[in-house]
C-alpha cells in the first residue's frame, strides 16, 4: 500500500535539519589549574609579608619607611631559599650585602650613567626588573626577590670567569662575590673587562661595591645571630 504524506511532511524531508541552537553561557573555556606549586608559593609569600615589619628612619633629612632588622633578615633568608643561592655557593649574607652596598636599605630612586632611572631597594633598571619578572621594582619583597635571581645569574658568569684560575676554596669563594658585585654593578661592556684578577683596576664605584657588599654580609651574619632570625 501505498503511503500518503502531506505535501509539508514532504518539504520538511527534502530540507535540511537545522543545527542545534547553542545556548549562551554552555560554552565553557577552559582555564589552565593552579599548580598546587604556586599555591604553596603564594601562600608562602603571603605568610613572609604578614611578618615582615616596618620602621621609620630619617635620609636626606626627610622620614622614609623601610624593613626594620629582622625583617630584612627574614626576607633575605627566604629570597636566598627561593633563588637556590646555595647550589652557586651564596647565602643569605650575600643577597643582605648587595642590598646594603646598592641602598643601605633604604628604598629610592637612582640612575645610571646615562640617566636611566634605578628602583627600589635593589636599584634594577625598568628593563632588568621586567626580564627577572619584577612588577613593582619599589615593592620590598619583589625587589629582594628579584635581587636574589639576579645574584645566582651573577654567580654563574663570575664562576665561568673564575673556571681554569689556580685559586684556593677561600680565594675563589672571595672571587666569586667579587664578582657578583661587578656583574651587579657595572654594564656587559664593563664586567666583561674583569679577568678574575684586575678588581683593583675596576672604577673606584664598582671597587666601593664590592667593599660594602662584603661589610653587609657580615653585618646580615651579626643581626641572624644576635636575632635569632
Amino acid at each position: 500500500m501505498a503511503q500518503t504524506v502531506t505535501a509539508q511532511a514532504a518539504v520538511e524531508a527534502l530540507t535540511p535539519a537545522a543545527p542545534p541552537q547553542l545556548q549562551l553561557g554552555t560554552i565553557k573555556t577552559k582555564v589552565p589549574p593552579v599548580t598546587q606549586a604556586a599555591q604553596v608559593a603564594d601562600a608562602n609569600e603571603a605568610a613572609l609579608r604578614a611578618e615582615l615589619k616596618y620602621e621609620t628612619v630619617r635620609w636626606n633629612g626627610k622620614p622614609v619607611l623601610t624593613l626594620d632588622e629582622g625583617s630584612r633578615v627574614l626576607l633575605v633568608k627566604a629570597a636566598a631559599r627561593e633563588a637556590g643561592l646555595d647550589k652557586v655557593g651564596l647565602s643569605f649574607h650575600d643577597v643582605y650585602g648587595i642590598i646594603e652596598a646598592e641602598t643601605s636599605w633604604i628604598p629610592r630612586t637612582g640612575a645610571s650613567k646615562d640617566g636611566t632611572a634605578n628602583l627600589g631597594l635593589a636599584q634594577f633598571e625598568p628593563r632588568t626588573a621586567q626580564g627577572l619578572g619584577i612588577e613593582d621594582p619599589s615593592d620590598p619583597v619583589e625587589a629582594v626577590f628579584g635581587a636574589a635571581k639576579y645574584m645566582k645569574d651573577g654567580a654563574k658568569w663570575a664562576s665561568a670567569k673564575l673556571d681554569g684560575l689556580k685559586l684556593s676554596p677561600d680565594e675563589r669563594a672571595a672571587k666569586l662575590r667579587e664578582g657578583i658585585s661587578i656583574h651587579y654593578n657595572l654594564s656587559i661592556k664593563g664586567r666583561n673587562k674583569w679577568d678574575g684578577h684586575n678588581s683593583a683596576a675596576l672604577p673606584i664605584e664598582t671597587q666601593r661595591h664590592i667593599a660594602n657588599a662584603r661589610a653587609g654580609a657580615a653585618e646580615a651574619a651579626h643581626l641572624a645571630r644576635t636575632l635569632r632570625a
